[in-house]
């Protein structure tokens, strides 16, 4: 197997070598003997590896479900995400109905996981592998039109956003409605508490808020309701909403005091407040270079982020202060997508990013000290108004650079431009792999260790349970854990009743070590211990009585927990 490199656009120096060969091994392979030693990964107890529960589990599917999760704890998974969908538990305006939560949850924390769930404000249905149709609860549509805000008077579309190409979008309530319908997010976070504050006080790993399409901070740029926005397209502006227009005329109104002002920066003669508008031809304000290259451009683009910005402060302050002090003060988490086609694309470089509102463009595109642009949506962790953690999610891990037609893409590039700002900042940064396939390849997995040996990332969350609970995404990502927690739990199924059996290791690791009596499991007696700071190395069991199994056996680095039967010299990740 080649080893990884970090991407060359950064022009860092390697500084140190990888090995990644024994990542390759599947379940139940066993070298005869050690090979070469495994690479030296930091010990870092506060790493966490979580996978994502599938976005619904119907009631034929639970036994599934429990068998995923149970593997996935075996081999060293922490905590399972759930998706809580807004639109299914609070169908009618204040009433809750937490059911079907009440059985997830029951069922995560019975196999001795902690919980993030996701505060889903988003519609399921309409993006990459959503296989459920779950819009957001009817009633909130209809709750606030004629109501009044920035001096428009809602209809009954005036939640929705809506695009230059005069679509409308029913996925999220748009952005610029916030202070309006602030209290719905707070309501349904409440109401949250309420039902598990106590029950799962301590079960929680983090509690992640959607802010936007597929719970991801950004606009619905390349989404169903535009055609030929999609991948890889430069997308859609979603700015034309009557809210949002009024927003933009106020901003800039009050960025430079009067029209007059306003057309002295912009070189232009507008007549009338009311021309202060989006662009009119979102095509020509791309491909003429206007989005960041000429003031109004920049004033645009700027206002375009910074409205996504103060809403992802708005939910996340709404959220905190709903929860107060419950759940111990678990981390908030919020998820930055990887909108990495059109990166470099010549006729309209970063185009996609700037449609999707993640990405400045009156700074400097090119420089470390602006997150390369996204320093507004990497700063957000350290504006929310809580006294917890808040942690920032970013996707496409598994993804490497293609800086050609059609793609244009730079997906490692910003892997790493995202976290390494996020570090300067001082914000915790998590991975994700985007799509469920880049998980199935070795080259997959490849990239996403790259990341990890190279950028600050502390945690991974894999997209989804299904994906690595057998075949090559279990033993990957079992060995992935490993790599970067360094500590692991023998298990040993007994051979005869004993007073007591001890692990002695050699070959990498020395020093017998006492093991504890587990329970009676899979119609086995299990003893396990637990050691750190382990590459590699052999051990044997020995009983209270001085009797030895009689085999030898060999860590190769391949899970943090491993599972041994009397007499076998197979080492499974699994309880046989």
């Amino acid at each position: 197997m080649s080893v990884p490199v970090r991407p060359h656009a950064l022009r860092v120096a390697r500084a140190r070598l990888v090995l990644v060969g024994l990542l390759a091994l599947a379940l139940g392979m066993l070298p005869a003997a050690p090979s070469a030693s495994a690479a030296t990964a930091t010990n870092n107890p506060a790493f966490t590896a979580n996978v994502m529960a599938p976005l619904w589990v119907d009631a034929s599917q639970w036994p599934t479900f429990e068998s995923q999760i149970r593997t996935a704890r075996e081999y060293g998974v922490d905590a399972v995400s759930v998706d809580v969908w807004w639109g299914k538990v609070e169908t009618t305006d204040q009433v809750f109905d937490w059911s079907y939560y009440d059985t997830m949850f029951a069922k995560i924390k019975a196999q001795g996981l902690k919980i993030v769930p996701i505060l889903s404000f988003h519609q399921c249905g309409g993006n990459v592998g959503d296989t459920c149709s779950f819009p957001l609860p009817t009633w909130v549509w209809s709750k606030y039109t004629g109501r009044t805000l920035n001096g428009v008077t809602l209809d009954g579309n005036g939640l929705r956003y809506r695009s230059e190409q005069g679509n409308l979008s029913s996925e999220t309530l748009q952005v610029w409605a916030d202070p309006l319908v602030v209290g719905e997010y707070a309501d349904f976070a409440t109401a949250f508490k309420n039902r598990y504050g106590t029950t799962y006080a301590n079960d929680l790993q983090e509690l992640n808020v959607s802010l936007g399409p597929a719970g991801e901070l950004r606009y619905p740029s390349y989404n169903a309701h535009d055609s030929g926005t999609g991948y890889p397209t430069r997308g859609a502006l979603q700015s034309y909403s009557p809210l949002a227009v009024a927003s933009f005329r106020s901003a800039m109104l009050t960025k430079y005091g009067t029209l007059a002002s306003v057309n002295t920066a912009w070189g232009t003669s507008l007549t009338s407040t009311s021309q202060i508008t989006p662009p009119s031809d979102g095509t020509g304000f791309f491909t003429s270079n206007s989005y960041r290259a000429v003031k109004y451009g920049k004033d645009f683009v700027d206002w375009y982020n910074q409205s996504l910005v103060t809403h992802g402060k708005t939910v996340l302050d709404a959220v905190s202060g709903a929860l107060g002090s419950s759940f111990g003060n678990a981390p908030l988490g919020y998820k930055v997508p990887g909108v990495h086609w059109a990166m470099t694309n010549p006729s309209y470089p970063r185009a996609a990013e700037v449609a999707a509102g993640l990405v400045q463009t009156s700074v400097d595109m090119d420089a470390a000290a602006t997150g390369h642009g996204y320093t507004k949506v990497v700063g957000l962790a350290k504006q929310v108004a809580t006294t917890r953690q808040v942690v920032l999610h970013f996707t496409c891990l598994e993804m490497t650079n293609t800086y050609s037609s059609p793609a244009w893409s730079g997906a490692q590039d910003l892997v790493f431009w995202v976290a390494q700002h996020a570090q300067s900042l001082g914000v915790t940064i998590k991975g994700e792999n985007a799509l469920s396939g880049g998980v199935a390849t070795n080259a997959g997995w490849d990239t996403i260790v790259n990341a990890f040996d190279y950028a600050p990332y502390t945690g991974l969350t894999v997209l989804r349970v299904g994906d690595v609970s057998s075949g090559l995404g279990m033993s990957r990502y079992a060995a992935f854990i490993a790599r970067y927690r360094q500590r692991v739990t023998v298990h040993y199924a007994e051979p005869a009743s004993a007073t007591g059996y001890t692990m002695h290791p050699w070959n990498g690791l020395t020093g017998d070590r006492a093991m504890t009596y587990e329970g009676y499991l899979n119609g086995r007696h299990w003893w396990s211990t637990t050691v750190q700071g382990t590459p590699t190395f052999n051990f044997a069991f020995v009983s209270s009585g001085g009797a030895w199994d009689g085999a030898t056996r060999w860590y190769p680095a391949s899970s943090t927990h491993v599972y041994v039967l009397p007499g076998s010299t197979d080492v499974a990740i699994t309880r046989p």
